[in-house]
């Protein structure tokens, strides 16, 4: 069987027509193999640092501002949670050992993120280095569940260890 050329920058769609008329198992083999690249190109995030989100005092970055209502990875610490399974748990730029919820005498460091997970997860520990996906979110929200007070959030998350 003849195969046919596709003409240069065809849209994927419509690209469909110039597929053989019968699969063959090596097409079926390539299609498998290029399947993840094209997974992964469409769920790339921007990949934020804590110095990327706050300026001096309480201004927020252009970077930042960039990136609100978007899908961004962030990667640091899981801060010690109040239980074992949870559906949200705070990054740290760097280990912290201690839960300030647990402990009174303790404070939270100024460089922290809420993260939102999309179902619940079992904790980590602190000093091992994550890597989280989710929605960039700002401003002042109380959770009604928790009561706790967040200024950065990262919404419907996933992380994976690093």
């Amino acid at each position: 069987m003849k195969s046919k050329v596709i003409p240069p920058n065809l849209p994927a769609l419509a690209q469909i027509a110039f597929l053989p008329k019968r699969l063959t198992r090596r097409d079926a083999l390539y299609m498998a193999a290029c399947a993840p690249l094209v997974v992964s190109s469409a769920s790339a995030a921007q990949t934020l640092t804590f110095k990327d989100i706050w300026l001096d005092g309480d201004a927020i970055s252009e970077k930042a501002k960039a990136n609100i209502g978007l899908d961004v990875e962030m990667q640091g610490y899981m801060a010690p949670p109040i239980k074992t399974e949870v559906q949200f748990f705070v990054l740290t730029k760097i280990p912290t050992a201690i839960c300030p919820f647990c402990d009174s005498t303790a404070a939270w460091p100024e460089d922290i993120v809420l993260v939102l997970m999309r179902r619940p997860i079992r904790a980590i520990d602190y000093d091992r280095l994550v890597r989280v996906q989710g929605t960039l979110e700002f401003g002042t929200a109380v959770d009604a569940a928790t009561g706790f007070v967040s200024r950065v959030r990262l919404k419907n998350s996933n992380y994976r260890k690093v």
